[in-house]
C-alpha cells in the first residue's frame, strides 16, 4: 500500500519518526529517505509535526524518571550500614514443652528442682547439650513455671540458638508477662538475629523490670544499631513522602500535557481530512490512525 505515490507523505513521516519499512514500500529507483515521489497534496501540504514528536519524547522521559525514582526508593530503603556481628538463625526442630493442663503434684515441683540443679551443674561445667536436657526435664515435671523456661532461653542463648531461646521466652512470658529474665533473654536472643529494635525494646523493659550489668552491656551494642535503624526509616518516611507528592504533582502535569498533545493532535487531523483529496479515505484512516498511535505511546 505504501507503493502508492499518494501514501509517499506518511511512508516519509513513519522514515522520520525512525521506522525501517521493507524495500517493498519503494518504487524502482527511490531509496529510503531519499524517495521524491509524492503527491500535490503532500507537497504543498508539509505534515511533518517535529513539536508532537518533542512533546511526547519529553512525557515519555517524565514517565521513566518516575519509575527510577520508585526504584531508588527500594534502594535508599535498604541502604543502612550497621556494626556488630549477628548468628544464623536456628532450624533445629522446636524443643520439647511442658503440657499446662497437667497437674504438678509435690512430687514432680521436687522433681523439677533436682533436675533444674543437675542443668546448673552441667552450665558450669560448659556441657550445654547436657544442661538443655536437663531443663526439659525440669520444664516436663512442672510446666507452668516461667523461671524455668527462662533458665533453659538463657542457655540457648550460650549455645547461640536464638529461635529456640525466644521460644523459651515467649512461653515464660505467656506465663509471667512482666518476668525480667524472659525479656532479657528474648532480648538478647532478638539482637544475635539483628532484631536490634526489638532486642533494644525487649532489653528496656528487661532494665526497668530488674537491672543488671549483663543487661546494660547488651544494650550498649544494641541501641547503636536500633538508633541508626529508627533514623533511617524517617529519613526514609520523608524522602518517600516527597517523591509521593512529586509524583502526583507529575502526574498532573503528565495528564495536562497529554490532553494539550492530544487537542492538537486532532486540529492536526481536521487540517489533514481537509486537505486530503476526496475519496481517498485510506489515507485519511492512515494519517488519523499514526496520530493517534503516537499520543497513546506515551502510556503504553
Amino acid at each position: 500500500m505504501l507503493r502508492d505515490p499518494s501514501l509517499g507523505f506518511f511512508r516519509d513521516y513513519l522514515e522520520r519518526l525512525g521506522a525501517k519499512l521493507p524495500a517493498s514500500v519503494y518504487r524502482s529507483g527511490e531509496t529510503p529517505s531519499t524517495g521524491d515521489v509524492r503527491s500535490n497534496t503532500s507537497e504543498e501540504n508539509d505534515y511533518d509535526l517535529p513539536y508532537l514528536e518533542e512533546e511526547i519524547g519529553d512525557l515519555k522521559n517524565s514517565t521513566k524518571q518516575t519509575e527510577k525514582d520508585d526504584l531508588e526508593d527500594v534502594t535508599v530503603e535498604s541502604d543502612v550500614a550497621l556494626d556488630d556481628e549477628t548468628v544464623a538463625p536456628d532450624n533445629d526442630p522446636p524443643q520439647k514443652m511442658g503440657d499446662p493442663s497437667v497437674e504438678v503434684t509435690d512430687e514432680m515441683l521436687d522433681a523439677a528442682q533436682m533436675a533444674k540443679a543437675k542443668a546448673m551443674a552441667a552450665v558450669s561445667e560448659g556441657n550445654l547439650n547436657e544442661a538443655i536436657e536437663h531443663m526439659t526435664e525440669a520444664i516436663i515435671s512442672n510446666p507452668n513455671s516461667a523461671i524455668l523456661y527462662a533458665t533453659r532461653a538463657s542457655i540457648f542463648v550460650k549455645m547461640k540458638k536464638p529461635n529456640a531461646a525466644i521460644r523459651d521466652a515467649d512461653a515464660a512470658l505467656k506465663i509471667n508477662p512482666d518476668f525480667a529474665k524472659g525479656f532479657k533473654s528474648r532480648g538478647m536472643a532478638k539482637a544475635m538475629l539483628g532484631q536490634w529494635e526489638d532486642a533494644a525494646k525487649d532489653l528496656h523493659v528487661a532494665s526497668q523490670l530488674d537491672y543488671d550489668e549483663e543487661i546494660a552491656l547488651v544494650l550498649k551494642r544494641v541501641e547503636p544499631n536500633a538508633r541508626k535503624i529508627e533514623e533511617h526509616h524517617k529519613k526514609y518516611e520523608c524522602l518517600h513522602k516527597r517523591r509521593e507528592e512529586n509524583k502526583a504533582k507529575k502526574a498532573i502535569e503528565q495528564m495536562a500535557a497529554a490532553k494539550k498533545l492530544e487537542a492538537r493532535a486532532n486540529l492536526h487531523d481536521d487540517a489533514f481530512r481537509a486537505n486530503t483529496p476526496k475519496g481517498d479515505s485510506k489515507v485519511v484512516a492512515l494519517g488519523v490512525c499514526g496520530l493517534k498511535m503516537l499520543v497513546n505511546l506515551v502510556f503504553d
